[in-house]
């Protein structure tokens, strides 16, 4: 756009006043501020990074860039998949990670007050020790609950508890200008005009920088149990998952995965946990089930229930992970699925689209499709229970050029199709800058136009996080 103005000297020396022996310039700043975790979406160097240490801090931040009309990135773990927290326009990155503190439960009204660089991990270990638990479940434990809120990440407990967008009861935010406002609160329901609290989540640090969250918590359930379950094919496999949903059952999460990529985990992990032959079947797919309850007497019976209809739907057998260490080891290989194919592979891309449930089998058979189509390799997985599908295509050993052409146009396919067949962009993972194009053509121009007179309304010289979600540069 080239409104903003750079970082200078006299600027430097403020933010200093404001956050002694945090802040870091030029060749002070830390490689790793310049990506996030696709660092294919580009690499941007900041002019300045400033690690925050409270609310106040941050609004004085704001107050100094928006005056100077310099561009502000916030910044949690830097765990992002869609380059949603780089500094494209230089400026300044502004980092919570020291804003790690849990700062009270409120066990009368189910609740946890957190500073957003509180750790997800962190969160649900602590809460455990209380008997409760934070149900939000994203694949990477050691994003902050900042970064998980701003992409309302949902993970794999999603279709029993919702995404994290259900556990945020009330947050304070400073907006651009430096104001500090509180959106919220420490109650079930509300309808109490228009829900500025569900507009920030999810917003990308667009709209505002959370400085602190207040979130619900359940009861954690006393007893776990999971099931590998192994199909010839994924469309047997995927067939089966209406079935379970409809079975009242409930499943705490509902996995899939292709045998390719579960050989592929085993191997990283150098740990054999799912079976590949059962009677003389190679297993083509697999389903990992959870369910849990208070007593395993409870899921036992669940199980078998669950059993006649998974064998009905074609289920080779049905592996029982009732054992601290199998359930474990299961969750172990499903986690390491991003870290094998990256292992694999000397690039990748990623596709993190959300489907109709109904649909699951037939657009995971258009991409793989793709793959011959556009001779690349794809590589995918996701939560059958809600749809959340994450496709992967892999450079291995393509030239620059072949790669990014082939990459875009096997992509260009997939939103497509996805779009096609009532999908959305992203399940979890966000636009940032990257899937901003896709965006585009999925909501189309009155939706967009909506959006950024929102952000306008939040951020009137555009500073924060400029060139994310609804804003080109």
């Amino acid at each position: 756009m080239g409104q903003y103005n750079k970082v200078t000297a006299d600027v430097i020396e403020k933010l200093k006043a404001i956050a002694p022996n945090r802040v870091f310039a030029g060749e002070e700043i830390n490689e790793d501020y310049i990506h996030d975790e696709m660092p294919i979406y580009g690499k941007f160097a900041p002019e300045v990074v400033v690690e925050a240490a409270s609310t106040e801090e941050i609004s004085e931040v704001m107050k100094v860039c928006n005056e100077n009309c310099i561009p502000v990135i916030p910044r949690g773990a830097g765990t992002g998949l869609a380059g949603g927290a780089v500094a494209i326009e230089g400026g300044v990155v502004l980092c919570t990670t020291r804003m790690n503190k849990i700062l009270e439960y409120d066990m009368e009204n189910l609740s946890v007050r957190v500073q957003p660089g509180v750790l997800l991990q962190n969160l649900a270990d602590d809460a455990a020790t209380r008997g409760l638990l934070y149900p939000p479940d994203p694949g990477e434990k050691f994003a902050t609950l900042g970064g998980n809120v701003s992409t309302n990440a949902g993970g794999m407990r999603a279709v029993k508890y919702g995404t994290t967008r259900d556990y945020v009861r009330a947050m304070t935010v400073v907006l651009p200008t430096g104001e500090i406002v509180n959106f919220g609160s420490n109650v079930k329901k509300t309808s109490t005009g228009y829900s500025l609290l569900n507009l920030m989540i999810g917003s990308e640090g667009t709209l505002g920088i959370i400085t602190e969250l207040t979130l619900k918590l359940v009861p954690a359930p006393k007893e776990i149990i999971s099931l590998i379950v192994p199909f010839e094919d994924l469309n047997a496999c995927i067939g089966a998952v209406p079935k379970v949903l409809l079975s009242g059952l409930n499943p705490q999460a509902l996995e899939f995965m292709e045998k390719d990529i579960v050989r592929m985990s085993e191997k990283y992990l150098e740990k054999q946990v799912f079976p590949q032959v059962i009677d003389g079947i190679e297993a083509g797919a697999y389903l990992l089930i959870s369910f849990d309850g208070d007593s395993m007497e409870e899921l036992e019976q669940i199980s078998e229930q669950v059993s006649e209809i998974l064998f009905e739907e074609g289920a080779i057998d049905i592996l029982v992970a009732d054992t601290p260490e199998l359930k474990k080891n299961a969750w172990a290989a499903r986690g390491s699925f991003l870290e094998a194919i990256q292992a694999d592979t000397s690039e990748l891309d990623e596709c993190d689209v959300v489907v109709p449930i109904s649909k699951i089998a037939s657009y995971l058979e258009y991409v793989n499709s793709l793959a011959e189509k556009h001779d690349v390799r794809i590589k995918s997985f996701g939560h059958a229970g809600d749809g959340n599908l994450h496709i992967y295509v892999c450079r291995d050993e393509l030239p620059q050029d072949e790669w990014e052409a082939k990459c875009k146009a096997a992509m260009d396919d997939m939103y497509a199709e996805a779009d096609r067949i009532g999908g959305l962009v992203s399940g979890e993972h966000g636009i940032g800058h990257a899937k901003q194009e896709y965006l585009e053509k999925c909501v189309g121009p009155v939706e967009m136009q909506l959006m950024q007179n929102i952000k306008k309304v939040f951020d009137p010289n555009l500073i924060l996080n400029p060139g994310k979600v609804c804003y080109k540069l």
